[in-house]
């Protein structure tokens, strides 16, 4: 089990205000590493993780113990995505197929993975329904709202009951109007050859998912936390120390006054346990950005190495669970 380690960074200056709540939200989604089908010789030696709020970078080194060449495919799994017309979610470029800006390379040389994209709705596949009427498989098109809209009486009240749409709630041209309410399933893919007795090294980088809210969703001066404060703590492992730096700052401050967001990213590690043994060599480094946001998650024996970037070295890992990073943005004042 990974040992839980809250990482605190004392702010140079405390001189913004007390917790305020607030409605305006917008979720994260975890995305993750490369993931193998099981093959029992192809072997994580190194993994290199970066995450920050603009970029994640990952280097990866894989060693093929076998005596033979071994082709196999290599994905990487976007999460699971549905247009929510009460919520939103954080999408780098939803507008594109590559909603996360992915790239990746072997040995150097670029890759130019494949996308397959399903739709799924009530557990079902449902792509055939979609592209069969025209309509994008990406609840995000530009055009996927208008297209179902467009689509005659009979069609529409079908997929309501398949669960393909939605009621907006909203009426357009004095009609009601629909919304998407399938589940996108994404996946990058390629084809990879990993040399018998050799290493090789794959590198990819893209935008990730942050998600936030417009004040902090704890009470840090709570003497007996709710059942929700205390979920938040454990998913970010937030300790005393770092509860006492947010509450000094609220103290200070005037009554419904805003000194700090939250912003979220989520990190999908436990892909890595489907390679052949444990990851002989980690290393996690993570950047908050700003010296003066606050930074807190999981880990074991992380140091902070510089104003900005905490790091955390391991051998032989097996990722057990995933990575959940809070960051207090500073409301600095204009």
């Amino acid at each position: 089990m990974l040992k839980r380690l809250c990482l605190t960074a004392l702010l140079a200056s405390l001189t913004y205000s007390s917790m305020s709540w607030a409605n305006d939200s917008t979720a994260s989604l975890a995305t993750g590493g490369l993931v193998l089908l099981r093959n029992q010789d192809v072997s994580m030696q190194q993994e290199d993780l970066f995450i920050s709020e603009k970029q994640v970078r990952v280097d990866y080194v894989f060693s093929n113990s076998a005596k033979e060449d071994v082709e196999s495919v290599v994905a990487f799994p976007m999460p699971d995505m549905r247009l929510d017309t009460q919520s939103m979610v954080s999408i780098p470029d939803p507008q594109s197929d590559n909603f996360f800006d992915f790239t990746v390379t072997a040995d150097g040389q670029p890759i130019k993975p494949q996308l397959q994209q399903r739709a799924v709705a009530g557990g079902l596949d449902v792509t055939d329904i979609l592209t069969g009427k025209g309509i994008a498989v990406s609840p995000f098109d530009s055009k996927v709202i208008a297209a179902i809209n467009a689509l005659d009486d009979s069609t529409k009240n079908d997929w309501m009951s398949r669960g393909l749409l939605v009621d907006s709630g909203e009426l357009v041209d004095g009609k009601l109007s629909y919304a998407p309410a399938w589940i996108l399933k994404a996946t990058f893919w390629w084809s990879m050859k990993f040399p018998a007795g050799k290493e090789i090294r794959v590198s990819h980088r893209y935008t990730p998912s942050v998600g936030g809210f417009v004040a902090i969703r704890f009470d840090p001066l709570a003497k007996t936390p709710s059942a929700e404060d205390a979920a938040h703590a454990r998913k970010y492992c937030r300790d005393r120390d770092f509860d006492q730096t947010v509450a000094k700052v609220l103290q200070k401050e005037a009554p419904n006054s805003y000194p700090f967001r939250e912003s979220w990213i989520s990190y999908v590690l436990t892909t890595g346990a489907n390679w052949a043994g444990p990851i002989q060599k980690f290393k996690l480094t993570v950047d908050k950005g700003d010296p003066d946001d606050l930074i807190s998650f999981c880990g074991t024996g992380v140091k902070k190495t510089g104003p900005t970037t905490f790091e955390m070295i391991a051998t032989d890992f097996w990722p057990t669970e995933d990575l959940n990073i809070l960051l207090l943005k500073r409301n600095k004042a204009p």
